[in-house]
């Protein structure tokens, strides 16, 4: 059905939202109080045209933006842009009775992205379309670090090298990272290697098995270069990274023992180590095995501890966490719900999290806030620039 409508607010995918014969209809590209010409099928609309724009709206930068679905908020402007990443952290936490205001809004864009994962089709190489499972062709991403500007020709050539596959890649200080994952059961890792040569690669695996590595990637974590094990965490940029270690180490200033927990390979544990004792716990058993060995390389670090434990199963006790100052947490997008419920029983004097996820971050602070903790700071870091994507970095003090 084509029909007018007027956009009335946002939603939390960045469409705008419009209500049609008493249904919420949600529209990608459209911003809040345009008068626009959609087709509407259900719930879904496609925007056809912009009859009455926003004066919030501006040109995209890329002129992939509207095809290519790895961008959704190009077309909004600073103050629009911000106010919507905002509102991906509060509406949570009112939700969950949790009256507070972020106190800094901190672009971590950086350089661009240094991970990316493309998706090598028949139709070409790139990101998904906008509502597709079609892949949308593109020549260059401008939110890629330069490093990464080659990405879609490396795709390009994996595909004609294998066929359809999905390919992560990884910006580190040595040269890329790339792991292909593919369905094909009879793919030839033989015909991936001459890649490594003719793009001058780190490292190249196929689904999770190392085909070539010319040399480990490696990563700077304030004075250690940690050798990334193959399908670690990182963060998405180099700055996002160096804030947030910023901020931990700040927050928890003077602590003299800490147990960061969800460590991964290490870039707060690195960085606590300069100042204060660190046990260091990951349910990761190469991010833990790649820690330590960082560790023993890196002089001028205080005693650090890294371990493996699954914290979902086997979180720390209360009385395991009295021997800490200060705790840091790193949960995946799950939360960290059992941890916390311990911690809230602690005497744990400050509790550092970064979260990515603000549903399972309310349900996290509120559960601590119970426990008697204050949350005395709240910052929105926007490292998935120009996408639905917030990071959390947070202080909870007794």
């Amino acid at each position: 059905m084509t029909t007018t409508t007027t956009i009335t607010s946002l939603g939390q995918r960045a469409e705008g939202v419009a209500e049609i014969d008493g249904v919420r209809v949600f529209v990608p590209l459209a911003l809040p109080g345009e008068v626009v010409e959609i087709e509407a099928e259900g719930d879904r609309g496609t925007l056809l045209s912009v009859l009455e724009p926003s004066p919030n709206r501006i040109a995209p930068f890329c002129p992939h933006f509207g095809q290519c679905g790895g961008c959704q908020t190009q077309h909004m402007d600073r103050p629009t842009y911000e106010a919507f990443k905002t509102a991906l952290v509060q509406t949570p936490l009112r939700f969950a009775n949790i009256d507070t205001e972020i106190t800094q809004f901190i672009d971590a864009g950086g350089a661009g992205r240094r991970r990316a994962t493309l998706h090598a089709r028949k139709e070409g190489a790139g990101y998904m379309r906008l509502r597709s499972h079609q892949v949308h062709d593109i020549d260059h991403c401008p939110i890629l670090v330069p490093a990464l500007a080659r990405a879609p020709e490396i795709t390009r050539a994996i595909h004609e090298a294998i066929g359809e596959a999905d390919v992560s890649f990884t910006a580190t200080i040595t040269g890329l990272d790339v792991g292909v994952r593919t369905e094909k059961a009879r793919a030839s890792a033989k015909r991936l290697e001459p890649l490594v040569g003719r793009f001058r690669l780190a490292r190249l695996a196929l689904n999770g098995e190392l085909i070539l590595q010319a040399q480990p990637p490696v990563a700077g974590m304030g004075k250690a270069r940690v050798e990334l094990p193959m399908g670690s965490f990182l963060q998405a940029t180099d700055a996002a990274q160096n804030l947030l270690a910023d901020y931990v180490a700040e927050a928890l200033k003077g602590a003299k023992t800490v147990a960061d927990l969800f460590c991964g390979v290490g870039p707060f544990a690195l960085r606590l180590a300069e100042q204060a004792k660190v046990y260091a716990v990951d349910s990761d058993k190469a991010g833990i095995l790649a820690l330590d060995k960082a560790r023993r390389h890196t002089s001028g670090l205080k005693q650090l501890t890294a371990q493996y434990r699954d914290l979902f199963r086997e979180p720390l006790t209360r009385y395991e966490l009295a021997d800490y100052d200060a705790v840091v947490l790193d949960p995946p997008r799950a939360g960290a719900e059992a941890q916390v419920k311990e911690l809230a029983a602690s005497k744990v004097k400050t509790v550092a999290m970064i979260a990515c996820d603000a549903r399972t971050f309310a349900r996290d602070a509120a559960i601590l806030i119970a426990g008697g903790y204050t949350l005395a700071d709240l910052r929105a870091v926007d490292q998935f620039v120009h996408s639905t994507h917030i990071e959390i970095a947070s202080t909870f003090r007794r």
